[in-house]
């Protein structure tokens, strides 16, 4: 389960993204550089237990129409090899110690439980407490029963607005692409909308305003 502790971190996830998303090919931040604020998200569990798994949404500034991010992060107790070019940053926390925080489309834990959330077989948690299923994420899954297995990221493209990750599925022979929207915006704005294969999660413009976006959809007809 999802395991959230009341702590610190230093640096904080907030100043982390304020170094790295000037750095992503979809930021459209202008010259003053970002200034991000904590606007949503939630959690997946990690059987395992291992990795802490966020969608994470921030916007950036302070007027009604702000442009929101989603920004999956995994974090890690040690560094992931062959990982370097995803690393956000490190931090270290006031309960766990020093934390390794990658973009979690790189993170093949991040992508197999991903693909078991619009499979059908995870459920979303509270981003803020422990062990609680967040029923504001909603998800359309793949397949009624789904299939079964994890996905294994095979290759990561950056998109203007989006992130799509190519994977490997044990006994599927057409597996989907699992798209990431990067760049939220209110409404149904993508691919395999209304369809299976989709999630779709609400966050805060910063005038308090709550509207949903989706956040991640399945690829299955390219």
């Amino acid at each position: 389960m999802a395991v959230i502790h009341r702590t610190t971190m230093h640096p904080t996830k907030l100043e982390l993204l304020t170094a790295w998303l000037p750095t992503r090919p979809w930021y459209a931040g202008g010259p003053a550089g970002p200034r991000p604020a904590k606007a949503g998200g939630f959690r997946l569990d990690d059987p395992a237990g291992e990795v802490g798994i966020e969608f994470m949404v921030v916007t950036d500034g302070a007027e009604a129409d702000a442009t929101a991010y989603q920004v999956p992060l995994t974090y890690r107790p040690a560094p992931l090899a062959g990982a370097e070019h995803a690393l956000v940053g490190t931090s270290e926390h006031g309960v766990l110690g020093k934390r390794w925080i990658y973009d979690g489309v790189h993170d093949p834990v991040f992508v197999a439980r991903l693909y078991a959330l619009l499979d059908g077989r995870a459920a979303p948690q509270e981003q803020s407490v422990s062990d609680t299923p967040d029923p504001t994420v909603t998800v359309s899954p793949l397949a009624p029963a789904g299939t079964g297995a994890d996905a294994e990221p095979v290759r990561v493209a950056e998109g203007p607005d989006h992130t799509d990750v190519a994977v490997r599925v044990p006994g599927t022979d057409a597996p989907p692409v699992l798209r990431v929207r990067r760049v939220l915006r209110p409404g149904d704005d993508g691919p395999a909308a209304g369809g299976p294969g989709r999630v779709t999660a609400e966050w805060r413009r910063p005038d308090g305003t709550v509207v949903r976006s989706v956040c991640a959809v399945a690829l299955t007809d390219r």
